[in-house]
């Protein structure tokens, strides 16, 4: 099956998943995670991309960064290339670690931008893991609270908090508070995929469109506004397909989706 083309972000900014081959562990101790901290900002120094946050779970990984130099493809080959060949050193194994290519969603509105980022930081607790997102290590939340610390210096912490205040020391403050908000939005999530398969969602949709529009492309009815709508309900209403997963399937940007009524 063709692998779908990924939605590209106006200002190169994306929320990207990694996870584990089988759902198994990527991570195996801390020496892992420390590990894969290292190649990242390794890999950060060496092609200029930024990286707003990141949070490393025992078999899956999320980063919020935007491109430089290289594309997003490019830059996720050399962070797994490179921690795939340390861990398979390590554990004297080969094959497959990460389980196919990663995910990835464009973030292009600010407002989206500062809810996954929250969301990013709220996985351990999520996962029932921590009960305050500074308790977790493995996270850049961290370094929002202290932006001065050495290790600190590879998420870049100054654009996010500038959007808070611009005094940095209640930027900190309504970070926290901001962090502690509730949200219902939807996000790229490890569990995303158990609702439907997309074999499921293509052959939905196949036989809508050949029933309501006489197997008309769905590029032409993405052009109109009223095809548009009446397909995104459709799906909303009688699929148990998410709102990222119908944003992937029509290739349209999620926010079209979540607002359509």
């Amino acid at each position: 099956m063709p692998r779908h083309q990924r939605i590209l972000s106006e200002n190169g900014t994306y929320h990207v998943m990694i996870r584990g081959n089988e759902r198994k562990n990527l991570f195996l101790d801390e020496e892992d995670k420390q590990k894969f901290i290292e190649i990242l900002n390794t890999k950060k120094e060496e092609t200029g991309f930024l990286i707003f946050a990141y949070c490393l779970m025992d078999n899956h990984v999320h980063l919020l960064v935007r491109e430089s130099i290289e594309g997003l493809a490019t830059i996720m080959k050399r962070i797994n290339v490179s921690y795939v060949y340390y861990f398979n050193q390590k554990n004297r194994r080969t094959g497959h670690l990460f389980q196919d290519r990663f995910k990835s969603e464009p973030i292009d509105e600010e407002r989206y931008l500062l809810s996954v980022l929250r969301y990013i930081h709220n996985n351990p607790l999520k996962a029932g893991m921590v009960e305050k997102p500074e308790q977790y290590k493995w996270s850049s939340y961290g370094s929002y609270l202290n932006p001065h610390r050495p290790e600190a210096k590879m998420v870049d912490t100054a654009f996010i908090l500038s959007l808070m205040a611009n005094d940095q020391k209640k930027a900190i403050q309504e970070f926290k508070k901001f962090s502690i908000e509730k949200d219902e939005s939807e996000f790229l999530d490890i569990e995303e995929g158990n609702i439907w398969t997309i074999e499921e969602a293509k052959s939905y949709l196949e036989e809508y469109l050949t029933k309501r529009w006489r197997g008309k492309s769905i590029e032409e009815l993405m052009d109109h506004k009223d095809s548009r709508r009446e397909i995104i309900i459709e799906l909303k209403t009688n699929t148990r397909l998410s709102v990222r997963a119908i944003a992937n399937l029509l290739g349209l940007n999620r926010g079209i989706v979540q607002k359509m009524r």
